[in-house]
């Protein structure tokens, strides 16, 4: 088994000469084809055909002719080396199964592991959308308190109860998120287009001077929907936190077969510590998610400080026709 070559040889050569290593040449010739490349298989067979030649030479049978002594032999030969390649063949095709299902079974361990991956990139993405909106809101009007303590029992009321109204929202939302989780199937909780509206409302209840134009012709797709909603969410919650009291102004235009544009910009305001948070060249967490969400739509996303002090964020989103 660990030369069965060098053995099948020695034996072709000694069968030249005597018959006794007949039995024994079979087996060789039969443990080569098994184990050894048919090329090499074939090499060897072919020496014993050449040896077979030289025995019926050098020893004729006296009832037989030469022709049918080496036709014999050369069939039983052929039949071992037939068998032999047959097992080899068998082997190599079961390895290649075993093989088979082992890449197999990596890749869907990968592809599963892949899925998850991309499963809690995505929740992940949606609790900072989501979250981090509330919570601006929150950390708004819990700073107002804190820092006017003396304020009218009014405001401190309207303050309290957009705090108990954002906690409750943010509740509610993480839970339509975390509950994907448990589902076996379903998609994660979207907003459509016609929910910025809203969504700018309830930035103008907790305080911020927003403004909203719109100049688009036609329904947007949901998709590009939730893209822009998305915008809208991130940059208001980038105001609320760095300009604060800065004045916002949301612009949206656009038609069919051209694009979705989707600007929003404030003025200086706020502490300067908290401006050069926004204003700086490094964008943050929110806005490289948000450039990989512009990017899922082939869009286009630019943002940056203006000559005011302020800050601008415009987003280009192919609009279907």
């Amino acid at each position: 088994r660990d030369r069965p070559t060098e053995l099948a040889v020695a034996l072709v050569v000694l069968s030249v000469f005597s018959e006794l290593v007949s039995g024994a040449l079979l087996i060789a010739l039969f443990t080569v084809a098994v184990r050894r490349p048919p090329r090499t298989t074939i090499a060897v067979f072919v020496a014993s055909l050449v040896a077979a030649v030289g025995y019926v030479l050098l020893r004729p049978e006296p009832d037989m002719s030469a022709l049918m002594a080496w036709t014999m032999g050369s069939a039983i030969g052929g039949t071992a080396v037939g068998w032999g390649l047959y097992v080899h063949h068998r082997r190599k095709l079961a390895a290649a199964l075993r093989d088979r299902a082992d890449r197999m079974e990596t890749e869907a361990r990968l592809r599963a592991e892949q899925a998850g991956q991309e499963a809690r990139t995505a929740i992940a993405r949606e609790i900072h959308d989501v979250l981090g909106h509330r919570l601006s809101l929150l950390s708004v009007h819990a700073g107002a308190l804190e820092y006017h303590p003396d304020a009218p029992a009014e405001e401190i009321a309207h303050a309290a109860r957009v705090i108990r109204e954002s906690a409750h929202q943010a509740l509610q939302d993480l839970r339509e998120v975390i509950g994907v989780l448990r589902a076996p199937v379903g998609e994660l909780p979207q907003p459509t287009y016609a929910d910025i509206r809203q969504l700018v409302a309830e930035s103008g209840r907790a305080g911020m001077r927003v403004t909203m134009v719109e100049e688009h012709t036609g329904a947007v797709p949901d998709r590009l929907g939730r893209t822009a909603y998305r915008i809208v969410q991130e940059a208001l919650t980038n105001a609320r936190r760095h300009a604060r009291g800065a004045p916002v102004r949301v612009l949206i235009t656009g038609a069919p077969g051209t694009e979705l544009t989707v600007e929003v910009g404030n003025d200086a305001g706020g502490d300067p510590g908290e401006l050069t948070g926004v204003s700086g060249t490094r964008p943050g967490r929110g806005l490289i998610g948000l450039a990989e969400r512009v990017a899922l739509v082939e869009g286009r996303l630019e943002y940056g400080s203006t000559a005011s002090g302020g800050w601008r964020l415009t987003a280009w989103l192919p609009w279907p026709r």
